[in-house]
């Protein structure tokens, strides 16, 4: 199936805009990258694991694998998009990133895949784009690594874990790395990793991912909007995958407790005004969902999303859009495009 764009007509008008679809959630793995987990991580617990001939990672508790080919070869990603109408990709990392390892691994790691993202968008650059990995365990390190990055072509915001080795990212020591993003204009995309309960309660049934990333990902935003991160840096974007997970669903009660309770009273504002400071991708699963999150924060601030090529993901990420029928026309051109050409200036 091949979908018209403007993409690939290279025409620019409203007519051909209508066919284009940017997917701001798409893992990628570089086997640059991959080498050096294998090459060096041994001394901080990374060990490579073959799977009857495909790769996999695993870094203490978080097992990545099979690694598909998909993840790592561009023609294929690039066949899959086209098949699937995604005139383009944003490419981001995903476990187990770069937390892991010691100042100088984590600086080569994310210099490595920054380099390798650079590489995919002159492949095709009309097609594929980039969230770079910064190592923010090292703050002055991740700092410097977003100077650099900013100047690269093709990386149109930063990958962040939804916590850094089990710290918040309302702590304090991230707040420069805040300040420096805001002065680049780079916005984050939030991604979970070594979610809450993963080791004990939420061990089986995948439940980790099931449960544990929707409601990571809530616990990161409501750390964002308590600490005063978003009041402090009023122009830092930051989205939220997964629909931003138990978040829009959890508005109210988190509202109401910022009413009465006193440890919720220092915020100036309730958190309800805050989920509009978000983007959310489309990734749901439900179409009532999907509904339900676009009525609480509004179309303008929900993207495209696929989590490809998990099988956690959406195989056909047009057609929840597409097919939503409370949506108007221009709704879903928002959506599949509009808002991400406009954040991330595509």
């Amino acid at each position: 199936m091949s979908h018209l764009s403007n993409a690939t007509s290279g025409c620019n008008c409203n007519s051909c805009n209508a066919f284009r679809a940017i997917d701001i959630h798409a893992h990628y793995y570089s086997q640059a990258y991959i080498d050096l987990v294998k090459s060096q991580g041994g001394a901080a617990g990374a060990e490579a694991v073959d799977l009857g001939g495909v790769q996999a990672l695993k870094v203490g508790p978080l097992f990545t694998g099979p690694i598909a080919n998909k993840f790592i070869d561009l023609d294929l990603r690039l066949a899959d998009m086209e098949e699937t109408g995604v005139t383009q990709q944003i490419l981001s990392l995903t476990q187990p990133m770069v937390y892991w390892a010691d100042a100088d691994l984590a600086d080569r790691l994310s210099q490595v895949f920054n380099d390798s993202l650079a590489q995919a968008h002159e492949k095709a650059p009309g097609k594929l784009f980039g969230f770079a990995t910064l190592p923010m365990q090292f703050p002055e390190r991740a700092i410097a690594e977003a100077k650099r990055v900013s100047k690269i072509k093709g990386i149109k915001g930063v990958y962040l874990g939804t916590a850094i080795n089990d710290t918040n990212l309302s702590d304090p020591k991230f707040w420069p790395v805040y300040e420096v993003l805001e002065e680049l204009g780079l916005p984050i995309f939030l991604h979970p990793l070594k979610v809450v309960g993963m080791q004990d309660r939420l061990s089986q049934y995948f439940l980790a991912n099931l449960l544990g990333n929707p409601f990571d990902t809530a616990i990161a935003a409501a750390h964002l909007v308590f600490s005063g991160v978003m009041d402090q840096f009023p122009k830092l974007e930051v989205a939220l995958p997964h629909g931003g997970g138990a978040l829009p669903f959890l508005l109210g009660r988190i509202a109401h407790g910022w009413s009465v309770r006193p440890e919720c009273v220092a915020l100036k504002r309730s958190p309800r005004e805050y989920a509009g400071r978000f983007y959310y991708d489309t990734i749901t699963h439900d179409a009532a969902a999907l509904d339900f999150l676009i009525k609480q924060v509004g179309a303008e601030r929900v993207m495209l999303g696929s989590d490809y090529c998990f099988d956690m993901g959406v195989a056909a990420p047009r057609t929840p859009v597409e097919t939503l029928a409370s949506l108007s026309g221009t709704q879903k051109d928002q959506i599949l495009a509009g808002n991400a050409q406009r954040l991330l200036s595509l």
